[in-house]
């Protein structure tokens, strides 16, 4: 039996969550639903926009909400991240502990500097726009890698955003190999828009020859392929991988597998803020899929999942939350 269901790389980032008007997301010179880097001056100058507005810190980081998903539920994960020697390194590495994710942040010791960081800034319409602070996690490399732990996993998950960053890609890639080698399913989220703007071949490089799992949303897809057909998004990526996961917010999701096409409804729900809702798509369906649900059983685990957190404000559920959405589906499935 394989030791974790999901072993997963990705940035490690502390979220501060911020509710800004359109006007004030403008003045900041923000750009609205999707990432940006930014540098420490800017970072400076971003924070004192917000002085005096109430923040909300957690735990973040694409893959890092994922796997935390996931381990809500119930199941094995484990985390390859970078964090710094400092306040937020220690809270982030608590964090993942506390939602019993394992990590190689106990076995790597930090290096000094600055853990990574994220402001985000939910406007009324709930859409979220983040200003990301790399900090440590600039440097993730691969001796952040635990090959054995990958071995001994189900499936290999990789954060698209790593492909802005050459030694953060190099390892992904190389634990991709690892998880190849031991006939290890791989997975990999496309991120956002502006990744595949601006780092497509570095994605295109985690995609290999084909994945096991891809996903992505409607915008993400419609820009990869460089059109609105959705018959032809569904035939150029369903090319790259297995299982494809393509999600449509409030239209619900799409999965493809060996040409098969399911559509799964949304849940109906009013949105506060978006952020975290893809992550949380990711970590729930995987958690069905190796769990022995069918491909629509886990695609409605994680609508619901979704649905739950884009419904209040902050980028993840609750253990609690997390497994009564999935006590009231099992008992509709029995």
């Amino acid at each position: 039996m394989p030791q974790y269901h999901l072993y997963a790389i990705g940035n490690a980032l502390v979220d501060t969550e911020y509710e800004v008007s359109d006007e004030l997301l403008s003045a900041m010179g923000v750009s609205k639903r999707h990432m940006t880097l930014i540098d420490t001056p800017q970072r400076a100058a971003l924070l004192s926009h917000v002085q005096g507005l109430h923040a909300r810190r957690t735990g973040g980081g694409s893959a890092g909400n994922t796997v935390v998903a996931l381990a809500q539920l119930g199941g094995k994960a484990f985390y390859s991240c970078r964090v710094a020697n400092d306040e937020l390194g220690a809270f982030y590495t608590q964090d993942l502990q506390s939602n019993g994710v394992a990590t190689n942040l106990t076995h790597n010791r930090p290096a000094e500097g600055q853990t990574g960081s994220c402001m985000v800034l939910v406007t009324p319409d709930a859409e979220r726009s983040m200003c990301t602070f790399l900090g440590a996690t600039a440097q993730l490399d691969a001796s952040a890698l635990q090959p054995q732990a990958i071995a001994h996993a189900r499936i290999y998950y990789m954060e698209g955003y790593l492909a802005a960053s050459p030694t953060g890609l190099a390892a992904a890639i190389q634990g991709r190999q690892i998880a190849t080698e031991h006939q290890v399913q791989t997975a990999l989220t496309l991120s956002d828009v502006s990744m595949i703007n601006f780092c497509r071949p570095g994605l295109e490089a985690m995609i290999g020859k084909a994945l096991n799992y891809l996903f992505v949303n409607e915008e993400e897809a419609q820009t990869w392929c460089g059109t609105h057909d959705l018959d032809a998004i569904i035939g150029q990526l369903s090319a790259l991988a297995t299982t494809l996961c393509l999600t449509r917010g409030p239209q619900g999701c799409i999965v493809v597998q060996g040409g098969q096409r399911t559509e799964v409804p949304a849940v109906p729900t009013q949105a506060v803020d978006t952020n975290g809702a893809g992550d949380m798509f990711a970590g729930s369906f995987l958690y069905g899929i190796t769990h022995g649900h069918t491909l629509a059983q886990s695609a409605a685990l994680a609508n619901r999942a979704a649905a739950a957190v884009v419904s209040q404000h902050g980028n993840r559920l609750t253990a609690a939350q997390m497994q009564a959405i999935y006590a009231d589906l099992q008992k509709a499935w029995a």
